[in-house]
């Protein structure tokens, strides 16, 4: 029993006192009156029952002392423990006040950081909005003020803006032109053919190619029916996820451009016809005077063999004259579309108008030409050019010296390759790059200084390419002229032919 008590604070004597007044009284009382019933002997004596009773009385008020002990003993525990709940509750209470103090300082101040960097952001978001604003008004000031016309269209092909000079030449507004269809607002035309384009085709090519487009405008405005010729390229519009969004396109009227490059082309003309004239004058001329010379012979000398010999050489000069008919004819036999064109027979024909003159050079030319070198071209403008370099070459040429005109069959792209060389003094570095400008010229008051400038567009014109490179040194001067002629739709007849 003590052994259950030893989990409290008491005092086990009391204990321990009932125990041994129990055991004195089990082994002075109880034990030797069981003994004697057992005996069957008579045990009821009243002194000694009065006497055991009080015994008894005893040890139950003994027995309630410490049971009263023991409760106030657990009351005080139950009491204490209360308050230790309790102040264990309000323990727990003050810590949770002080860690929800802390959490709220420690959430406030995240929550200021938070604040101020949302503010920070928006300021950020708002200034860069600011100056995308100030970009895209900036943009569209510049594309309203630019000289060429501007259209932006959307993958659709659909119009979302256009400046002030797209809208003078197509007749639309900013308003009228908005989400329609670029075909409707910018009408083309073919230059030759006169059928209606697809503009969107035509910007997806010029994309894809880099590649600049003509065509004939047809403005909306039908109180000025006129149409205007207009130079037109294409570029995509890509997001930041390198995405086409659409595409902007940029054109211009060229029709005063090309009314004075006609002009000049034609002045061009003038002056070569004029060259020839004066060469074909000389080159009949020439033969003219021997027939001449020959019939006066044949009247005053009637010999038979003499007039046979006569008529041969008069014939031979007759002949001389014939081709240089037929070519002074082919040089202004005008064709409106391209042909098939030898360029071995044009750089043939040219070669014997201006024979008499090399040879009054003193110039030696050498010939390397294909056996058949046909292109689609026009063979005027074609004459054209070629007359150009050739004079050009016999002008630099020295005496004595020798010019080479070689022919050869190009790759890319595929087509004819006409190389003329010279041995002149050659171009100097510095008057190099201007060589193919207006009106320059290294001739002085010989020369207009539209040759090359129209061979160049010529040349341009069928798809080609002209150059040109020269030395000044003593041992390699001279100056070296290429044209390269795409073959287009011209049969390609090899060189080995023949």
């Amino acid at each position: 029993m003590r052994d259950g008590f030893r989990g409290l604070d008491l005092d086990p004597r009391p204990i321990d006192d009932l125990e041994a007044a129990n055991a004195a009284w089990r082994t002075g009382v109880a034990e030797p009156i069981v003994a004697a019933v057992r005996r069957g002997e008579y045990t009821s004596d009243p002194g000694v029952n009065l006497r055991e009773k009080g015994h008894i009385d005893a040890l139950r008020a003994e027995t309630r002392g410490i049971l009263t002990s023991q409760r106030g003993i657990r009351d005080a525990a139950v009491a204490e423990f209360h308050s230790n709940v309790r102040h264990a509750i309000e323990a727990g209470i003050a810590l949770a006040a002080v860690l929800g103090i802390m959490v709220g300082v420690f959430s406030f101040g995240k929550l200021q950081a938070i604040s101020y960097a949302f503010q920070q952001t928006f300021r950020e978001v708002n200034d860069k909005a600011h100056l995308a604003s100030e970009a895209e008004q900036r943009l569209r000031a510049i594309l309203t003020s630019i000289g060429d016309a501007v259209i932006v269209c959307d993958n659709e092909g659909r119009v979302e803006m256009l400046n002030t000079v797209a809208q003078i030449l197509t007749g639309y507004s900013q308003q009228n032109a908005l989400h329609r269809p670029i075909a409707e607002v910018l009408p083309l035309v073919d230059e030759t053919t006169r059928e209606s384009l697809d503009p969107s085709r035509l910007f997806d090519r010029a994309i894809h190619t880099g590649n600049q487009l003509h065509a004939l405008l047809e403005p909306q405005d039908r109180a000025t029916p006129q149409e205007v010729v207009v130079d037109l390229s294409a570029s995509p519009i890509f997001d930041t996820d390198r995405k086409r969004t659409g595409s902007v396109i940029v054109f211009r009227d060229i029709t005063e451009q090309l009314q004075t490059r006609h002009a000049l082309l034609a002045s061009e003309k003038l002056a070569v016809a004029g060259r020839l004239a004066a060469t074909i004058a000389h080159e009949i001329h020439n033969p003219l005077d021997a027939v001449i010379n020959i019939l006066y012979l044949l009247r005053n000398h009637p010999d038979a063999d003499d007039q046979n010999s006569l008529l041969d050489l008069a014939s031979g000069e007759l002949d001389r004259v014939a081709q240089i008919s037929r070519a002074m004819l082919g040089m202004y036999r005008e064709s409106k579309t391209p042909v098939a064109v030898n360029l071995t027979d044009l750089l043939e024909s040219l070669l014997l108008l201006l024979d008499r003159h090399f040879m009054q050079a003193s110039i030696t030319v050498q010939k390397e030409l294909l056996p058949d070198a046909i292109i689609t071209g026009y063979p005027a403008e074609l004459r054209q050019v070629f007359t150009n370099l050739l004079t050009n070459a016999l002008d630099a040429s020295s005496s004595g010296s020798t010019l080479t005109v070689s022919m050869h069959r190009s790759v890319h792209p595929t087509g004819i390759t006409v190389v003329v060389h010279d041995h002149g003094v050659g171009i100097d570095a510095e008057t190099l790059p201007h060589l193919f400008q207006p009106f320059f010229t290294t001739k002085g008051e010989k020369g207009t200084g539209l040759g090359l400038w129209v061979s160049q567009g010529i040349v341009q014109k069928h798809g080609g390419s002209i150059s040109v490179e020269s030395s000044t040194e003593a041992s390699t001067h001279g100056t070296t002229l290429t044209v390269t002629l795409p073959r287009g739709n011209a049969p390609f007849i090899a060189a080995e032919r023949n």
